[in-house]
């Protein structure tokens, strides 16, 4: 994946400067996971490495397959990625994107998976909370997980809020036999 990275760095990068040249950030975040969407997807990225298909041909079955979801400039980075033989990497340009977005717009994503269903009311008090300790505008995204037994781990970045019955299960028991 690192070589991948390393690869997606400039692709991004340029695709950044032309969404903060046009404020379309939102267009190329859908065009891009879009694109590395289907560059997951097994009879997609098959066809990447294969001999026989010719990039033009590839490029044009992923314009095809997102329709209007890439505008000419979208199509346009298609067909360098096929040229290049660079479309493997998609997905890794779609997530360097992503956070050069997120600093941009100073936004951060945020994710907590509690034992139990979060109301709405707690999501907002721990999203402004967030923005406060980390200065930045927070998307939040909310999961369960019954393994959790109870209380919730909350995932910002490089930040983890482990409030887990787990967790404090995982720590008594290390403690206990340590």
């Amino acid at each position: 994946m690192s070589e991948n990275a390393s690869i997606a760095r400039p692709y991004a990068q340029a695709v950044f400067e032309m969404a903060r040249e046009g404020d379309n950030y939102a267009a190329w975040s859908g065009a891009l996971g879009a694109l590395a969407e289907l560059a997951q997807e097994p009879q997609v990225s098959s066809l990447f490495a294969h001999p026989h298909v010719a990039r033009d041909a590839l490029a044009g079955v992923l314009i095809e397959l997102c329709g209007d979801r890439l505008d000419e400039a979208g199509r346009n980075l298609v067909r360098l990625l096929a040229r290049n033989r660079r479309l493997g990497a998609l997905e890794a340009i779609s997530q360097q994107y992503e956070l050069l977005r997120a600093e941009a717009e100073r936004t951060i994503q945020a994710r907590i998976e509690s034992a139990l269903p979060v109301s709405d009311d707690h999501q907002r008090r721990i999203a402004e909370a967030l923005e406060k300790r980390l200065g930045r505008r927070v998307e939040l995204s909310v999961s369960t997980d019954a393994s959790l037994i109870g209380g919730a781990v909350i995932r910002a970045g490089d930040l983890v809020i482990d409030g887990s019955v787990r967790a404090r299960l995982e720590k008594l028991a290390a403690a206990v036999s340590g």
